[in-house]
């Protein structure tokens, strides 16, 4: 991958969806995230929204936005990209992330986002297509690559470790990494020629 022009990183937030018990996110994140910090170009921002803990409830437009909200803010304004971390509940993601995702609107635009889904069979294929929708109201550019993590309790090593090295997903996040990086690159210097606003 290339360097930057001004020697700066590449600010990747990868976001852990899953907030619920013995929830496996923050297994996938700490992988995809250990591969991420392989390249040179990125830097890296692990947000757990279990630790976050945004407010359920959302104010309205003329309330005080919540301590916890704010914090969070600068962390995703600073990104010039983001990962989702999601498990597929009921064909669809985690109310908790939905809720994250509404509390911020400007910090999402113009920046591309890529997903790392789990599930069943499905491999998190429905959460990541229903995020998609999501994401691209909020005026974010969804890459086309995925990791899809079907019945991903079966690539656990005889030690315990996570994933097998034979595993699909390890390819798939390479394949993943390159079309991010390629869009992080564009759309930053994209809103450093033309702020984006809408």
């Amino acid at each position: 991958m290339p360097e930057t022009r001004d020697g700066t990183p590449l600010r990747v937030a990868v976001i852990i969806g899953s907030t619920r018990n013995g929830r496996f996110g923050p297994t996938a994140a700490a992988w995809f995230a250990a591969r991420a910090r392989r390249r040179r170009e990125l830097e890296l921002d692990v947000i757990d929204l279990a630790e976050a803990r945004l407010p359920d409830t959302l104010t309205d437009h003329d309330e005080a936005v919540p301590d916890r909200v704010r914090a969070l803010a600068p962390r995703l304004t600073a990104a010039d990209a983001f990962v989702v971390v999601t498990p597929e509940y009921n064909r669809s993601f985690p109310a908790p992330l939905k809720t994250a995702i509404d509390w911020y609107y400007e910090e999402w635009q113009a920046k591309p986002v890529a997903f790392v889904a789990y599930g069943r069979e499905s491999g998190g294929l429905h959460a990541a297509a229903q995020l998609r929708e999501v994401f691209g109201e909020l005026h974010a550019v969804p890459v086309q690559a995925v990791v899809s993590l079907p019945c991903y309790w079966e690539l656990f090593a005889a030690d315990g470790s996570w994933p097998l090295p034979t595993a699909a997903c390890n390819t798939a996040a390479t394949t993943v990494l390159d079309e991010l990086t390629w869009w992080a690159y564009a759309l930053r210097d994209a809103r450093a020629r033309t702020p984006y606003t809408r």
